[in-house]
């Protein structure tokens, strides 16, 4: 999540800037980084969340052909104070060949955010063999703007993930290079939400409205200020009415076979009996120092009903933001909210263990049938 002046700070979201390399591949094993900016088809009725901007933008991240120096080091923010360090790729390089399909990761950003936020995880996944592709949230983004709808119907989000993931594996370059039965997803805060949507639990809209009369301020984000109030002037709108009208529908999308949350968040969004309809593999990992999806309403409520989901709790202070994008030092000095973590936290040592943690979760969840023990 973020605060609606940082958002405007990183409008350029989507913008990749060359630097100096930052530092060596720690391991020689692994595959150089392409990426490519892609603007996604989505069908004539698509919700839109009040969005003026009728695009679904997106980045996709993949294994490249191409020599690994020829990678560039990746920043968001303006080119001469970039705030963002979003790893090291190269754009629109030649796509690495391979015996075997690859497998398709899509990544689903925090409120606030946008796909390149998500640079770190698309990054260290491609690297390994995955094609991950990341979507901007419509209305909910920092690329193309938030809207009171964009925060509220998010159950819409999940739709943005599985519209994406169809328009990906029909694109020329990239489609028939994909395995279509080893399709994961990983998403962040809200796109953790966006996780257990699709893998089949259903928003409970009566259970939200509850709980944000008993807990005003956190139905109220600092990213969109009287988010109650603004949603009670909208609400009686023909077109929010009818998204409401969806809310409780299910958006599970079978081609996903496991999903990875990060420090979820809007637990109260669900049922026990909900989740527990959930029957694909889940891993859940969270901080111990979230003030903003404290694990013990988020993350240990999704792991104690969903079936066999495995959660892990990292100590040491570790926060929420610690799981965006690393900050430059401008990023650090203007932004500390985002960037300074706790004494003892390393932000890129954490990166490392939850890209691992993604990694092989992913490579033994996405395993084909027929190797699987």
């Amino acid at each position: 999540m973020l605060n609606r002046p940082i958002v405007i700070l990183v409008l350029l979201a989507c913008t990749a800037f060359s630097f100096a390399p930052k530092k060596k591949e720690r391991q020689s094993t692994l595959q150089p980084v392409g990426f490519s900016l892609r603007q996604l088809a989505a069908p004539a009725d698509y919700n839109w969340r009040g969005s003026d901007d009728r695009t679904l933008s997106g980045i996709v991240w993949y294994p490249a052909d191409i020599n690994p120096a020829e990678q560039k080091e990746q920043y968001i923010g303006p080119p001469d104070a970039p705030l963002f360090y979003a790893g090291r790729a190269a754009q629109d390089a030649t796509l690495a060949p391979a015996f075997v399909r690859f497998p398709l990761i899509a990544l689903s950003h925090g409120t606030g955010g946008s796909a390149m936020q998500m640079a770190w995880l698309g990054t260290y996944l491609a690297a390994r063999g995955y094609i991950v592709l990341a979507v901007n949230h419509p209305g909910n983004n920092a690329v193309t703007g938030y809207t009171t709808q964009g925060f509220i119907e998010g159950w819409e989000r999940a739709r943005d993930i599985s519209t994406a993931i169809t328009d990906l594996l029909a694109d020329p370059r990239f489609g028939s290079k994909i395995d279509l039965d080893r399709i994961g997803a990983a998403g962040f805060s809200y796109g953790g939400y966006t996780m257990m949507e699709l893998a089949g639990g259903t928003t409970d809209w009566n259970r939200i409205l509850t709980w944000c009369d008993q807990q005003k301020t956190a139905c109220d984000p600092p990213e969109m200020p009287n988010l109650t109030e603004k949603f009670k002037a909208i609400k009686q709108q023909p077109d929010v009415q009818q998204a409401l009208q969806h809310a409780g529908d299910s958006y599970r999308d079978p081609r996903i076979r496991a999903v990875f949350a990060i420090a979820p968040a809007v637990a109260r969004a669900f049922t026990p009996e909900s989740l527990q309809r959930i029957t694909i593999p889940v891993a859940i990992v969270a901080g111990d120092g979230d003030p903003i999806a404290p694990p013990a309403d988020n993350a240990q409520f999704f792991a104690t009903n969903i079936r066999n989901a495995k959660l892990t709790i990292l100590p040491g202070g570790v926060g929420h933001y610690t799981f965006l994008d690393v900050g430059t030092e401008a990023g650090r000095k203007q932004l500390p909210q985002l960037f300074v973590d706790r004494p003892g936290v390393d932000r890129e040592a954490v990166h490392d263990q939850v890209g691992h943690m993604a990694a092989e979760f992913f490579d033994k969840e996405l395993m084909p049938a027929k190797k699987k023990s």
